[in-house]
């Protein structure tokens, strides 16, 4: 069933970056991004209210429980993570294509298995290590690809922020799974609504800061904020894919190697409504290396079986 949950979590999330895509193009990012943990803090508030007040009870699949400062500490470091590998990829995003993007995002689980070989001594077996190679080569291609759109890998920024949130969310998953594992396991033992809900309403504490603090006073010398109704599904389809994700992690026998592998099968869902929608360029050859990927994920599975 866990399973199940991750593809569903896949498709939604290829959904989000289309939309996200599609809000950033020609706007501010700090605002767009602002306005996407607003929203998700609304989409979670009524849950935490209900759970609150025992309208939703202890146990429940949406029961979100504060449990005071032992629980929320670890929530707060998720909040700083994943803000950051946001913040890295939204400004990635809007300054690079989609069909691009999503290639190296996918690369995620590749991070998430070196991540705990290193963090946690696990050993790779062959099918991992000709996943691992596979990711290597298509990243190499990748930016041959981007060349052909004038995008030199080793000096673009953007692409740095990409990679750079890469590697973040890398770290996220490999925390996630540290945080809803039980405390007999090693793990936390915390509930995904719990992780999911609080975790939006710290990025968004953070977010009012920097928009007070840093783009509300240079708005006028940057590029300007414009309200599009896309940036509320950015945060609808974000909700409903990390929910998916959590309460796969929350499962007996999920392993997050397999989850987020699955997970990053969105890039098919991203790359092929952002061929169709935004008429981006190098298909073909951007094809051949989203295949390379994909091949090395499926190395992965076979490697984690």
């Amino acid at each position: 069933m866990w399973l199940a949950f991750a593809f569903l979590s896949a498709a939604l999330l290829g959904c989000y970056d289309v939309f996200k895509k599609r809000s950033l193009s020609g706007n501010a990012v700090i605002p767009v991004l602002f306005l996407n943990t607003l929203f998700c803090s609304l989409i979670f508030l009524p849950f935490v209210g209900l759970s609150a007040s025992g309208e939703i009870p202890s146990g429940h699949l949406f029961h979100s429980d504060f449990g005071g400062w032992d629980v929320q500490k670890f929530i707060v470091l998720k909040s700083c993570i994943v803000l950051s590998s946001w913040l890295c990829g939204y400004f990635g995003m809007k300054h690079l294509p989609l069909t691009l993007v999503g290639p190296i995002n996918a690369t995620r689980p590749i991070m998430v298995l070196l991540g705990a070989m290193l963090v946690f001594g696990e050993q790779l077996n062959l099918f991992q290590w000709i996943g691992v190679t596979l990711a290597i080569v298509s990243f190499f291609l990748l930016s041959r690809s981007g060349k052909k759109e004038g995008i030199d890998f080793k000096h673009n920024r953007w692409v740095a922020m990409i990679v750079a949130a890469a590697i973040l969310g890398a770290i996220s998953g490999l925390y996630d799974k540290y945080l809803m594992a039980p405390p007999e396991n090693g793990g936390v033992g915390l509930q995904p609504m719990t992780v999911q809900s609080y975790y939006n309403f710290y990025q968004l504490l953070m977010m009012s800061v920097m928009v007070l603090c840093l783009w509300f006073p240079t708005r006028h010398r940057t590029t300007p904020f414009r309200w599009k109704g896309s940036i509320v599904w950015i945060s609808v389809f974000l909700s409903m894919a990390d929910f998916a994700y959590f309460y796969a992690l929350s499962m007996d026998g999920a392993m997050v190697s397999i989850v987020s592998m699955v997970r990053r099968g969105s890039v098919v869902v991203s790359f092929l409504l952002g061929a169709y929608l935004f008429r981006e360029k190098n298909l073909k050859s951007k094809a051949i290396d989203l295949l390379l990927v994909l091949l090395g994920l499926i190395f992965l599975y076979l490697g984690s079986k």
